[in-house]
């Protein structure tokens, strides 16, 4: 008999309940995640006049805390396919708690580094334990919903670090703030402890304590049809690997992923020297522009995640979404724009990049084999942390050598690559397993 799954029961207020309860955990777990990106850097000024240390050694620190989370991320997938997300999501906030803990402890830079490879390791885990959570748990009525909410609440996590570390470091000093940033993320770990229930399993479970048993004929044999492919999970590592390095669509959506990073690091990084450079605008107003990038860019996820239930061709939403981006940025650079115009345009362009991550997200889904859900995850996303390392070195040497404009171009290409990339992904996935692609 084939069991029920959440997708075949009404869409009752219970069902309701429980997908936006697990949507709301997995969402404060990834605020964390991008809240203690931000704890060193907030610690930069202080633990200067404690220690003098210069900006090369602070810089390393957070390096290594990224380098760690790259590494971390691309493993942590096979963990999370064997034993489950909880305890992985659970090991990754307990881990932010350690290293904040060790952070306000420091007494010399030898600690500082073990906290940063702790943070590391904690933070290289959230995106193959939410996405293997909510492919697993959440209804697909409200799949393009929780992508949104996902990465909403990862910008969220940017926006409350600065004010959080700044205000407890006025109030007190730095290791009140990193004691502090450790006491909000432990209340987390704390919710996440109570509501570990929500979070374990699979649709199949949850589905037999809301409703029980009954399905038609015809959702059972799509079940066992999907029920009848390998699971990855139940595979070694090395043919897991095997498996999925030999997928063309995987190779594509790792690209992708870096190719967009490359881009949102363009814009993060130098948006407001070049805003400066070419158009005169001062360097508050600049930072206040480059601010609502990212606000728009919260927004258009939220707006986003109602398109992924509008269009099944989620590469779409995706290319289209990101060559209007590009677009701007093109613009932008011609330096054609009045100042005012300059100011908006930039804001529209972190709109449109926001509008492609639940449908980015809804795609990487279609890609991932039964049983590999975190563990694709986990591989595609650690592009996001090859262009990160790429992306700044890259467009500095532009700016260096007086290309005022040039990372705005080079982001622009790097969007339009990565909506070609979205096509390609789409078309091989199709290929492969016709319209429906095969879901862990």
């Amino acid at each position: 008999m084939v069991s029920t799954t959440v997708d075949q029961l009404d869409d009752t207020p219970a069902v309701k309940r429980r997908d936006w309860k697990i949507i709301g955990l997995i969402g404060a777990g990834h605020s964390c995640s991008h809240f203690f990106q931000l704890v060193f850097p907030t610690l930069f000024l202080p633990l200067a006049a404690e220690f003098g240390y210069d900006f090369v050694q602070l810089g390393l620190l957070v390096s290594v805390f990224f380098v760690i989370s790259g590494l971390g991320q691309a493993s942590s997938g096979f963990i999370v396919d064997r034993i489950g997300p909880t305890p992985v999501l659970r090991f990754g906030l307990a881990c932010f708690v350690v290293s904040g803990v060790l952070i306000g402890l420091s007494t010399n830079y030898a600690m500082l580094l073990l906290a940063a490879v702790i943070g590391g390791a904690g933070n290289s885990v959230f995106h193959p334990v939410d996405f293997s959570i909510i492919n697993h748990r959440v209804s697909s009525r409200r799949l393009g919903h929780a992508f949104s909410t996902h990465g909403f609440t990862g910008n969220l996590g940017w926006a409350l670090t600065p004010v959080f570390m700044t205000t407890l470091i006025h109030l007190g000093n730095w290791r009140v703030a990193a004691f502090g940033a450790a006491g909000l993320v432990a209340a987390v770990l704390l919710l996440v402890w109570v509501g570990r229930d929500l979070l374990a399993g699979r649709n199949e479970t949850s589905a037999k304590s809301v409703a029980g048993l009954g399905e038609s004929s015809s959702r059972q044999a799509g079940s066992a049809a999907v029920d009848s492919t390998p699971d990855l999970a139940q595979q070694s590592v090395g043919r897991t690997l095997v498996t999925l390095v030999t997928q063309p669509a995987l190779w594509g959506a790792f690209f992708f992923f870096a190719c967009t990073s490359i881009a949102f690091s363009a814009v993060q990084n130098y948006t407001i020297p070049m805003l400066g450079d070419v158009y005169g605008i001062d360097k508050v107003m600049a930072g206040t522009t480059l601010s609502g990038f990212m606000l728009a860019s919260a927004l258009g996820m939220i707006a986003g995640g109602f398109l992924v239930g509008a269009t099944p061709n989620n590469e779409r939403t995706v290319a289209l979404s990101l060559i209007v981006a590009g677009g701007l940025l093109i613009v932008l650079a011609s330096g054609m724009l009045i100042s005012p115009l300059a100011m908006v345009a930039v804001g529209l362009a972190g709109f449109c990049a926001g509008v492609s991550t639940p449908s980015r997200d809804m795609l990487i889904r279609k890609i991932t084999p039964k049983g590999a859900t975190g563990t694709v995850y986990g591989l595609v996303y650690s592009g996001m942390d090859v262009g990160a390392s790429l992306g700044p070195v890259g467009f500095g040497l532009m700016l260096d050598a007086g290309h005022a404009q040039g990372p705005w171009v080079g982001a622009a290409l790097a969007f339009v690559a990565a909506s070609a990339l979205a096509m390609i992904i789409a078309r091989s996935v199709n290929a492969r397993t016709g319209p429906q692609a095969l879901v862990s």
